[in-house]
């Protein structure tokens, strides 16, 4: 795309903003997702000069991106939903986790639903295909335990982006360790663990909220066949189908696993696990065909969604509306490490979601040149990637945010933003708490190691608040020193060395008289 003769504004511009900034109003005025983006399209159009050529270019290519592609994958597992309870899967797999593994509350059921998105998608390495493959599973658990789909968007959304940031293998995780030159264990400790315990208390609090706000409004459809359980009765075939499914998807994440698979490799499990299901069901091809296309139309709606909201990204990037944002917040770093964090956190690789390696890396050209020159440990600097990169996902309707509705089949963007928001909220307090302590704890000013420091960070939030993650790092270096005291004193009064070095190896401590009277120490003259 390019700035047609006509435009408005020249880019890099803020103006180039107000497309977005017309959707997020429209949706909070109760708009249909659907309109707004549709709105904010035409505004965009207009004040790029983009002509009726123009976008309907932007709309094929659109239809070719990967934003396209997570929606047909969306789609399939919609269809991959309805046969799959055409079978009896869907029954038989909510008998057992509910009935006998347990999860029979919603607390459970939000639980289980982090876990096992963290652990697909940190395995596979990515958000969307990794939600889109356990949602046909967890969808109808969910909807047993009366989860609202808000809720799951937004576990989906913050689960998913967490595992992106704790999977060693994963694209966010390599190139992070790459530009910043931290071990992943440094990494974690100093910088992803804590960031996402922060991120994920936010998303907890957020949806707990969006269940309140949104229960009784909105819900998934029970099937009959979930919606007594106690009633249900499940035949020898549905039991052997469900085996065959689980068996199936077990051994194709395996795969995928090994293979270093895309998330183009989602679309081809749904259809692999819909003729295992058909097969083992007893489903004849021309049923299974139509039970696929009941679930796939559902999700049109959605998937027009994917599209034209790709559109309206490209609309505000071409106009240099993200480049403006950052280039403005980019001048006021200064020479200050706490003001260098917290500025590159806020910047970020906007308008270029998904593509992780691009994000990190402007991050990196911009800031770590001078990250370097203020003296901002490496662990910090993480911190502002990793803040930078993800966080944008949830401050705004992107394609990742959209394509976690789809997946979760929910339509209150409204509601799931404020709920990202409160989480992005929870991950800005320890950004900000994190710009003026991490300095000073990760620049070996306090005398204990990073874990202790992380530990106290987290131990003094959780007990007292902000206040005590400030405060947690000088307490426990204060009580560390006063215990190396004690033990150094003890030490000295049983002759022994003070140094950590003498007791590297076995049989090297000796007494401090032996010591001085060993003929291999060193005399001083007389």
């Amino acid at each position: 795309m390019e700035l047609g003769s006509w435009s408005i504004i020249q880019a890099p511009s803020l103006l180039a903003l107000i497309p977005l900034v017309v959707m997020i109003v429209l949706i909070f005025r109760g708009k249909s997702n659907v309109s707004a983006i549709m709105v904010g399209v035409l505004v965009g159009a207009l004040l790029l000069g983009q002509d009726l050529g123009a976008m309907a270019k932007a709309f094929a290519t659109s239809l070719g991106s990967s934003t396209a592609l997570i929606g047909l994958i969306i789609m399939m597992g919609a269809g991959l939903g309805v046969l799959m309870s055409e079978a009896g899967v869907t029954h038989t797999l909510v008998y057992w986790i509910v009935k006998r593994i347990g999860v029979n509350t919603q607390t459970k059921g939000k639980i289980a639903l982090v876990v096992v998105s963290i652990i697909v998608c940190g395995l596979l390495g990515t958000l969307g295909g990794g939600n889109a493959v356990i949602a046909p599973i967890m969808l109808p658990i969910m909807a047993s335990l009366g989860v609202t789909p808000t809720v799951v968007a937004t576990l989906f959304k913050v689960a998913g982006e967490i595992c992106l940031i704790l999977g060693p293998l994963t694209g966010v995780t390599l190139i992070t360790m790459e530009v910043t030159g931290l071990s992943y264990g440094e990494l974690m400790i100093q910088a992803a663990i804590p960031f996402a315990v922060f991120w994920l208390a936010g998303a907890w609090v957020g949806a707990n909220r969006a269940q309140k706000r949104t229960f009784g409004k909105e819900g998934y459809a029970l099937g009959e066949d979930v919606q007594h359980l106690d009633q249900v009765v499940i035949t020898p075939r549905q039991k052997r189908t469900t085996v065959a499914f689980l068996i199936s998807f077990v051994l194709l994440v395996g795969y995928g696993i090994a293979t270093k698979q895309g998330t183009n490799y989602a679309l081809m499990v749904m259809i692999v696990l819909a003729a295992v299901v058909a097969i083992f069901g007893g489903i004849e091809i021309d049923r299974s065909v139509d039970c696929i296309t009941k679930g796939v139309a559902s999700q049109a709606n959605m998937f027009l969604i994917f599209v034209s909201i790709d559109v309206l990204l490209n609309l505000v990037t071409l106009g240099g509306g993200f480049d403006a944002l950052s280039n403005l917040l980019g001048g006021l770093a200064g020479n200050s490490p706490t003001a260098v964090m917290l500025v590159a956190s806020v910047v970020g690789g906007f308008g270029i979601e998904a593509a992780a390696v691009a994000e990190i890396q402007i991050i990196t050209d911009m800031f770590g040149g001078l990250a370097t020159q203020v003296g901002l440990p490496m662990g910090c600097f993480a911190v502002s990637i990793l803040a930078a990169t993800r966080l944008t996902g949830s401050a705004y309707p992107t394609t990742n945010f959209a394509g976690q509705l789809g997946t979760a089949q929910c339509s209150n963007t409204k509601e799931a933003l404020q709920a990202c928001w409160i989480s992005v909220a929870f991950a800005c307090v320890f950004v900000v708490a994190y710009s003026f302590i991490g300095p000073l704890i990760l620049g070996d000013k306090t005398g204990i190691s990073s874990l202790w420091v992380i530990i106290a960070i987290l131990v003094g939030g959780s007990f007292f608040g902000v206040p005590g993650m400030f405060f947690g790092v000088p307490v426990c270096a204060c009580l560390y020193n006063a215990v190396d005291f004690f033990l150094r004193a003890r030490l000295r009064r049983k002759d022994l060395p003070t140094d950590d070095a003498s007791y590297d190896r076995p049989g090297a401590v000796v007494s401090a008289q032996e010591e001085e009277k060993s003929p291999d120490t060193p005399q001083k003259p007389l």
